[in-house]
């Protein structure tokens, strides 16, 4: 596990421009540069159905305006998430969260959002930066999805 993480999720189009490479602590990493109209992009998922969807999952608590916690298992290393759901024209727009979990759990998180039929792009917000998904596993310090 590494993190904690302060994100946002969105849909990633296949018209996203590349960045320029930014370099931290934990390495150089390829960026993305959306533009005004790719932000605006809505995921395929209705913000009701990015609920449910997240709401199935185990230790998940959601609350109608789309604020959520998941938390680990009793069993498990500690890890918590905390996040909150953005909606336009009743359409999921994107997911801001905080916080640190396993690899795993990312993947079932992001699947709530319809990934990997959706790509998906994650915003740094204290770094000011948007990276591919690849790219922001390989910053989490996680191993890249086959």
């Amino acid at each position: 596990m590494s993190g904690p993480f302060h994100a946002t999720i969105h849909p990633r189009s296949a018209a996203v421009a590349d960045g320029p490479v930014a370099r931290f602590d934990r390495g150089a990493f390829p960026t993305l540069l959306p533009s005004t109209a790719d932000l605006a992009s809505a995921f395929s998922r209705s913000f009701e159905e990015v609920c449910e969807a997240l709401a199935q999952l185990p230790r998940m608590f959601i609350e109608p305006d789309g604020s959520w916690v998941w938390v680990s298992a009793s069993d498990q290393p500690a890890w918590q998430l905390d996040g909150m759901l953005f909606d336009r024209d009743e359409r999921l727009l994107y997911v801001e969260w905080k916080g640190t979990c396993p690899p795993e759990s990312f993947d079932r998180l992001l699947a709530a959002l319809g990934w990997p039929q959706t790509a998906v792009m994650l915003q740094l917000v204290r770094e000011a930066v948007f990276l591919s998904e690849a790219e922001f596993r390989r910053y989490a310090g996680w191993a890249e999805k086959a």
